[in-house]
C-alpha cells in the first residue's frame, strides 16, 4: 500500500506529479486546526506553504506522520518542538525563493525610494503632481544589509553592482565571504548608524524579534528607510509607526507584518511614506515551483529510504555534516544499541569518545546514532534520529562528547561509556577495519574483534579451561549454530568475556538455563 501525503495550502502541481507514482495524494488546499486533526490520520507526510497551521494538537493525532514538509523558507506555522517529540521530521525549501525575496526586497527599495506607488495611485486618478513625489538615488548610498545568507547577499551583490556602499551585520559570515561581495562586515550599532536604507534578512529568533525597537530606531541615521520581507516580528510596528510620524525614519517598505492578514494596523495610515505589500516575496511562478519540486523531492527521498537535506530539526544530520562520518555512524547506532539490551537499568549519563582521525569531525550526528540506538531497546519505534536528542534530555540522560587524538592500535575508534543509576559503568569500543567492515574492539576493557551483527551471546566467565566448550555444548543440544566466537580477557585466569554469534535468539527458557550456572550469571542476549 502507497503511503498517503496530505497536500494543503495549494502546493504547485509539479510536486504532485513528483510525488504521485509513489504515494496516495489527498490534496485539500488550506485547513483549520480541526480539519488537519481530522484528516491528518493515518497520513504518513504533510505538505503545507504558510496557511496551514501544524499544531501540537495537529501532531497529537498524527499517529503514522514521519514528516512535514514546508514549501518555503518559514517554519513559524509548524510547531517544532510537538513535531521533534513525536518523531516528525520537518523539512523546508531554503532555496527555492531566494531569487523572488531578494528580486522583491530590491523592487520594494526602488519603490521606497522613488514612491512608485502613490505616484501610480494618484495618476490613475487622473492627477499629474509631479512635484509632490520627489524621489531619491540609490547610487552612492549606504545599504546595510542585516544577515548575510543566500537572500541577503544577493540583495547585496545587486546593489553594490548598482553603486551603492554596502555594510553587513551577520557573525557566522566571514571576512573572506564578505570580501566577496564588496561587502565591509560591521557591528549592529554602527551599521544603524550609518546606513541611509537597511534591509533585514534574519530569521525570527527570541535574539532578533523586536531588534527593530523604539532604542534602534533612535541611533539610526535620520532619514533611514527600512525594508523587510524576512520576518514581521523583527520590527516593533508601534516603534516603527511612532519613528515614521517624528521624521526620524523617512519611510518604510514592509511585506510581513507581526500580525497577518493586516488589518486595521496604523501602517496604514501612513500615506506615502510606507510601501506595503501581502506577503509576496516568494509570490513568483518560479519560486512556487521551486519550492514545490524542492520538498516534493524530499518527501519521496524519504519514502524510498534515501537521505533527506533540509530537515530543519535535525540539523547534525545535513549533508555536508554527515558526510566525513557516514562510515561510523551505523556503528555509532550500532554501540549504542548494545549497550541499551547490555544492561537493563536506568540511564544516567553517557560519555561519547572519539579517537584519532576521526576526532578531527564534527561528531554530533554520531551522537544522535547513540543515543537511537540506546533508547530503541526500551522505547521500540517511539525514538528516530528526530526525536533521539530530545527523549534524552526528557528523560535526565546527560551526554558528553570528548575527542582525543590518541588512537591506539586503530586509525579511528569510537568508544561508548554509559553510567547506569547504580553507579555502575558499562563500556564498549567499537572501529572500522575497512571502509565498511565494523567490528566490537572492546568490552569493558576486554579485548577482542567481532562482527556487531544479528545475535549475540555476550558472557563475561572466568577464564579457565572448557568453558568455551559448555557454551558450546549447550547451544548444539539446543540446535543454535555459532556463526562466530570471539574471546578478550586481561590476564590468565583472570576475569573475561566471551561473544558468541549465533545464527537466531535463544528463547527466554534457554538464556535463563545458562544464567542459572554461577559461573555465566551475567550472560546477556544482544539482537542488533
Amino acid at each position: 500500500m502507497k503511503p498517503k501525503v496530505l497536500v494543503c495550502d495549494h502546493i504547485h502541481e509539479s510536486a504532485l506529479s513528483i510525488l504521485a507514482p509513489v504515494a496516495e495524494l489527498d490534496d485539500v488546499g488550506p485547513l483549520t486546526e480541526a480539519e488537519l486533526i481530522e484528516k491528518i490520520a493515518g497520513c504518513e507526510a504533510l505538505l503545507v506553504r504558510s496557511q496551514t497551521k501544524v499544531t501540537a494538537a495537529a501532531l497529537a493525532a498524527a499517529k503514522d506522520l514521519k514528516i512535514i514538509a514546508r514549501a518555503g523558507v518559514g517554519v513559524d506555522n509548524i510547531d517544532l518542538e510537538a513535531a521533534t517529540r513525536h518523531g516528525v521530521m520537518v523539512v523546508n525549501s531554503p532555496e527555492g525563493n531566494t531569487i523572488a525575496a531578494a528580486e522583491h526586497t530590491l523592487a520594494l527599495m526602488f519603490a521606497l525610494a522613488r514612491q512608485i506607488p502613490a505616484a501610480d495611485t494618484s495618476l490613475k486618478q487622473n492627477a499629474w503632481r509631479r512635484k509632490d513625489f520627489m524621489g531619491a538615488e540609490l547610487y552612492g548610498k549606504t545599504l546595510g544589509v542585516v544577515g548575510l545568507g543566500k537572500i541577503g547577499s544577493h540583495v547585496a551583490r545587486v546593489a553594490g553592482a548598482m553603486g551603492m556602499k554596502l555594510l553587513a551585520y551577520d557573525p557566522f559570515v566571514s571576512p573572506d565571504r564578505a570580501a566577496e561581495l564588496e561587502t565591509q562586515i560591521v557591528d549592529l550599532e554602527t551599521l544603524f548608524a550609518q546606513s541611509d536604507y537597511i534591509t533585514l534578512h534574519v530569521p525570527k529568533t527570541p535574539e532578533t524579534r523586536h531588534m527593530i525597537n523604539y532604542k534602534s530606531l533612535a541611533r539610526m541615521r535620520p532619514g533611514v528607510r527600512l525594508i523587510n520581507c524576512a520576518r514581521g516580528e523583527l520590527i516593533d510596528t508601534d516603534a516603527l509607526v511612532a519613528a515614521i510620524e517624528s521624521g526620524q525614519v523617512a519611510g518604510a517598505a514592509l511585506d510581513v507584518f507581526e500580525a497577518e492578514p493586516l488589518k486595521d494596523s496604523p501602517l496604514q495610515q501612513l500615506g506615502t511614506k510606507v510601501v506595503l505589500t501581502p506577503h509576496l516575496g516568494a509570490s513568483t511562478e518560479e519560486a512556487q515551483v521551486n519550492v514545490a519540486i524542492d520538498v516534493a523531492q524530499q518527501v519521496r527521498r524519504l519514502f524510498e529510504g534515501e537521505p533527506v537535506h533540509n530537515a530543519i530539526n535535525i540539523p547534525s544530520l545535513k549533508p555536508h555534516v554527515l558526510q566525513p562520518i557516514k562510515a561510523y555512524f551505523a556503528l555509532a547506532e550500532k554501540l549504542g544499541r548494545f549497550m541499551g539490551q547490555l544492561q537493563q537499568q536506568p540511564i544516567r549519563a553517557v560519555e561519547m569518545t572519539a579517537y584519532g582521525q576521526l576526532a578531527e569531525q564534527n561528531t554530533e550526528p554520531l551522537k544522535v546514532a547513540v543515543l537511537k540506538g540506546l533508547l530503541e531497546p526500551t522505547l521500540c519505534a517511539h525514538v528516530n534520529y528526530v526525536n533521539a536528542l530530545f527523549l534524552a534530555k526528557e528523560r535526565g540522560i546527560r551526554i558528553t562528547e570528548r575527542k582525543s587524538p590518541s588512537k591506539g592500535d586503530y586509525t579511528d575508534l569510537l568508544s561508548l561509556e554509559v553510567i547506569f543509576d547504580s553507579g555502575e559503568r558499562r563500556r564498549v569500543s567499537g572501529s572500522l577495519l575497512g571502509e565498511d567492515q565494523a567490528r566490537i574492539v572492546e568490552i569493558d576493557g576486554f579485548p577482542l574483534s567481532c562482527v556487531p551483527s544479528g545475535c549475540l551471546l555476550v558472557i563475561p566467565h572466568p577464564d579457565k579451561p572448557g568453558m568455551v566448550g559448555v557454551i558450546g555444548d549447550f547451544l548444539g543440544r539446543h540446535d543454535i549454530n555459532i556463526s562466530g566466537i570471539q574471546l578478550g580477557r586481561q590476564a590468565r585466569r583472570g576475569p573475561a568475556v566471551m561473544v558468541v554469534n549465533i545464527d537466531e535468539a535463544l528463547s527466554p527458557e534457554c538464556l535463563a538455563e545458562i544464567q542459572a550456572r554461577p559461573e555465566f550469571q551475567q550472560t546477556r542476549l544482544v539482537q542488533l
